[in-house]
């Protein structure tokens, strides 16, 4: 990796009586020094497993930002940003796209804009998505939205006939009319699961045939490059049945932040009016944007590598009797266990001992019982910290 060593910044102040220039050096420090630590108390070298958002921007990403053009993005002049955003829906196959801070955000103005026009909206979500679980209650307190929670099979996938049950049109004051359905993909909480192009759209002809178009389908999909690259497809092809989509590009595909939300013109149009609601106009976005489109162009194809070490991952400690969802199958680069039931040690202190001995990261309490435990591999994360991993667990758990 090349190392970034100085930049001069030279900036001019106007004033009434005089003119001055004042010349800067500012000292960038070596990739190593952005991770959050790089050594524990032991001195072994730190692999952190607890997400996908852990990632450090490389240099290269780095140089990019230092070069990118920029402009007061409010104003969608900032060519960068403007370039992001139309990579970005053409790679969905959408005719437009908006930069946002993050993820949540985007889900958001998605949800903000759809029901932008009908002030008793209802959105159907899965019972175990983010939207539901993670994102603050937003789409009730922030957007003023029903929920209609759905139960999830260990697919990522909500029945048919359930959504069927739940929807509702606006002809009976005792309902919210059915807005919105947002779908997950890949589903965090069930494990990393890729939800198949089949799927998607079905539900898109459902929302089409059936509901008459009156019902939008969104797909939180953070994640959503590790599905296209689990299943082999496009990420246009992937989200071809739904009307919007939000991922990210500060998770797997490693720049430092933002998201991205692509759909129709007005629906874009929208979702932007939201998002300056929210607070989330930025000026000149470009130094993050490139960072983005650095991380779309370079970073993608590379995501099999962290699927493939979440892979071993989950037979490693599968083989030793760890419980794992699905019988242990893994589709891309999330992992979630329980301990046996003879296990050396309590859930509770396996965290601690497991950064404490072997410098190893990682995040609990997940599940109702906080049973769980999840892994996320990720390009900070190779196959040495992978086996160590392993090995630690392993050791204190059940060795």
């Amino acid at each position: 990796h090349d190392v970034l060593s100085s930049r001069q910044i030279t900036t001019s102040s106007s004033f009434p009586s005089t003119e001055r220039t004042r010349t800067t050096t500012t000292s960038i420090e070596p990739l190593s020094s952005f991770s959050s630590s790089s050594k524990n108390n032991n001195n072994s070298k730190i692999t952190d497993l607890r997400s996908d958002t852990l990632t450090s921007p490389t240099p290269s990403m780095l140089q990019t930002a230092l070069r990118a053009p920029t402009g007061d993005d409010v104003l969608s002049e900032d060519p960068t940003v403007l370039s992001l955003e139309a990579y970005a829906a053409s790679l969905f196959d959408k005719p437009s796209a908006l930069f946002v801070p993050a993820g949540t955000m985007g889900n958001l103005c998605a949800i903000l804009s759809h029901c932008h026009y009908n002030k008793s909206s209802e959105m159907i979500m899965g019972k175990h998505s983010h939207i539901n679980l993670y994102e603050g209650g937003g789409y009730a307190n922030l957007a003023g939205v029903s929920g209609k929670l759905v139960e999830e099979d260990e697919d990522g996938k909500m029945d048919v006939e359930d959504l069927r049950d739940a929807f509702r049109r606006d002809d009976d004051d005792h309902y919210a009319k059915t807005v919105l359905v947002a779908l997950e993909n890949t589903h965090n909480m069930l494990g990393g699961v890729a939800v198949e192009k089949g799927y998607v759209d079905g539900i898109g002809r459902l929302a089409k045939d059936e509901w008459g178009g009156e019902v939008k389908i969104h797909i939180d999909g953070a994640r959503i490059f590790n599905a296209a690259i689990s299943l082999g497809v496009s990420v246009g092809e992937l989200c071809e049945g739904a009307d919007s989509v939000t991922f990210c590009l500060s998770k797997g595909l490693g720049a430092p932040m933002g998201a991205v939300l692509v759909g129709d013109q007005e629906f874009i149009r929208l979702a932007r009016r939201a998002r300056k609601k929210l607070g989330g106009g930025m000026r000149q976005a470009g130094v993050m944007a490139a960072m983005g489109m650095y991380a779309l162009e370079n970073h993608v194809q590379r995501l099999a590598e962290d699927h493939e070490r979440a892979k071993r991952l989950a037979s490693g400690l599968h083989d030793m009797g760890f419980w794992l969802p699905r019988g242990g199958k893994v589709d891309t680069n999330v992992v979630f266990f329980g301990l046996p039931e003879d296990s050396k040690i309590k859930k509770e202190e396996l965290p601690h001992l497991l950064f404490e001995k072997y410098g190893v990261k990682i995040a609990g309490g997940y599940s109702s019982g906080g049973k769980l435990f999840r892994l996320v591999t990720h390009m900070d994360v190779d196959d040495e910290g992978v086996e160590k991993a392993i090995e630690g667990i392993a050791s204190l758990c059940v060795n």
